[in-house]
Formats: C-alpha cells, structure tokens, sequence
C-alpha cells in the first residue's frame, strides 16, 4: 500500500517527458549483435561501436595489402566518417546553395543518369568530355561505385554517396590516372578538401610505390595536393550534372584548382630516359668487349 502511494507521488511529481522517457529506456533493450535496430534506409547495416571499430581497422589493414580493393576502402570510408567528419562535409553543403540543392535533389551518377555517347560527342576541353574520356582512357564507368551501408543517418549516407561518386570527376578535372601514384595523388588532394579519414589513411599506400614514384609524391604531387585541396572550394557543392558543358578550364580556375603536371607524360618521360641510359651501357658494353 505504501508503496503504490510512493509511486502514485512520484508519477504526478515529475514530468510527463521524463515518464515517458524514462519507459522508452526501461523498455528498450541495448544495442547489441543479438538486437539489431531496423534499417534506416534501403541496404542499411547498423553496426555496434565493437563492430564499426573492427570493420575499420580490418578495412585499412586489407586495403593496404591490396590498393585495387575498392570495396575495402569503401568501407574503410565509412566506418571512420563518422561521428564527426561525414557532419561537417553535410553542414558545409547546407551552408551552400548549391550544396542544399544537392541535397534536395539527390542526383546519382550512372550510366542511366549520364548519357556516355553524349558526353563522348561533346567539344573537347568540356568538363563532360573529360570526364568521357577519362573514363574510356582508363577502362572504368560510373556504375562502379559500392552503395553506402554502414553510415546511420540517411542523409549523411547520401553525402557519402555523392562524394563516391564524384571521385571520378576529381580526377577527370585533374587529369590525374587511376594507377596507384595517380589514386594517391586524388587521395592527399580529397583529404585536404574534405577532412574525410579514408582519403588521409589511403595515404599509408606510399610504402606500395616504387623509390621514384614516392620521390615524385613528395616532390610534385604532394604539395600540389595540399595547396590545392585547401585553397579549393568544398567540392562536394559542385553540381557536376549543371557543368557538363562548360570549359574544363574555367571551371578548374572557378573552383581555384590548378592542373597538376601530367603524371602519365612524366612516367613515359622516365621510361625512354631509362631505356636510352641502358641502351647507352649497352653499347659502352660493346665498345670495351665486356660480355
């Protein structure tokens, strides 16, 4: 009796919120591996802190083994954007126009959404252009970018999304390849951009390359990335759908990027100097009679 009098006080004391919070949390079991929440969007995982930790650092050891695993690195991304950095890249789209455009609209970027032929058929040194031949250069096509999974909200989902496939615009309107020194030119040029953790982790695959490729890194690619990724605008509020037509040069000098030195002329540079320099020992070889 004195109890339920003890309760009966008690529930007209306090405020009905704090009731009703109170029988939420009462009635809520944890977060667990046995009690998954439901999905928040179409293909969703949610992930326990234990898991997320776990699918990050496996993520970035595999990643590391194997550059060319985009799905690793993809959920590399994901796994250490959040809590803060995937929220700062949502906040400074809403703080554009175009970014909240963005937003609202959801575009996405395939072979469905972005016609090859007419892009293909474009003048040259448009940013669709560009972005055709960049694609057919190096054998890829927008179709080839993983779905977000393992990002709760769903709108910082979509922010994700947007970034990936946007990738490949990064690296049509810098002309940069998508061979390792290449990616990992984008990835220091993102990271300075756009804070995301992946693109600093991604990185670590310097100890991949070869003595000259890392000396060309630090000496050319490196600080170009730098300078450029902070001076630019956040890229993500690009409306690249709106700027197919436009002249690749004006946008890069809109958006304050300047094209970098061309990565794939300086590798064939290397490869005939060091041919004529063996072809040179050779003969010298030849010339003093030593087999």
């Amino acid at each position: 009796m004195a109890l339920s009098l003890c309760h009966s006080a008690l529930r007209r004391a306090l405020p009905r919120e704090i009731l009703v919070a109170c029988s939420i949390s009462i009635s809520q079991r944890p977060f667990s591996v046995l009690n998954r929440p439901p999905p928040n969007y179409s293909g969703h995982v949610p992930l326990t802190k234990v898991e997320r930790a776990g699918l990050a650092v496996g993520s970035a050891v595999m990643s590391l083994v194997n550059p060319y695993r985009a799905d690793l690195i993809a959920a590399l991304g994901e796994a250490t954007a959040t809590p803060y950095f995937i929220y700062r890249l949502r906040d400074a789209m809403l703080a554009s126009p175009t970014g909240r455009r963005i937003l609202r609209d959801r575009p996405r970027m395939t072979s469905q959404t972005l016609s090859m032929p007419y892009l293909r058929a474009l003048p040259e040194n448009t940013v669709g252009r560009a972005y055709a031949d960049w694609l057919d250069r190096e054998g890829v096509s927008p179709d080839t970018r993983d779905n977000v999974r393992y990002i709760d909200d769903e709108e910082c989902a979509y922010v994700m999304q947007r970034y990936r496939e946007c990738h490949d615009f990064f690296h049509a309107i810098t002309g940069l390849p998508i061979m390792i020194e290449g990616e990992i030119a984008v990835k220091a040029f993102e990271f300075a951009n756009t804070l995301l953790p992946m693109t600093g982790l991604s990185l670590f695959a310097m100890t991949k390359l070869k003595p000259a490729e890392r000396r060309r890194f630090f000496t050319i690619y490196g600080p170009w990335a730098i300078r450029n990724g902070l001076r630019a605008e956040e890229m993500l509020n690009v409306y690249w759908e709106e700027q197919l037509e436009r002249d690749a040069d004006g946008l890069r000098a809109e958006l304050g990027i300047e094209k970098p030195v061309d990565m794939r002329d300086i590798r064939k540079r290397e490869r005939a100097r060091r041919k004529a320099e063996k072809e040179a020992m050779e003969r010298s070889r030849d010339s003093l009679g030593i087999n």
